[in-house]
């Protein structure tokens, strides 16, 4: 089975942070290439290890990204 979840990576310093909101798990890398795949390697082990109580405690459902537009002094 496989599932469809959002990984959001922004740079950092030297490196890139990767993160799926869905379940609030982190990873870095060097790059954004392996960011992304140190955030899937990240969360196959949490899908591996978690309970199922754990998962539906974590997961959310409804994860919506947008920009917004702030006045700025």
């Amino acid at each position: 089975m496989t599932r469809q979840l959002t990984a959001i990576i922004e740079r950092e310093g030297d490196g890139y942070v990767s993160l799926c909101p869905e379940l609030d798990i982190v990873s870095q890398g060097g790059s954004i290439e392996e960011a992304r795949t140190n955030l899937i390697e990240a969360l196959e082990l949490f899908f591996e290890t978690a309970s199922e109580q754990e998962i539906r405690e974590r997961m959310h459902d409804e994860v919506y990204i947008t920009q917004v537009e702030v006045a700025v002094a």
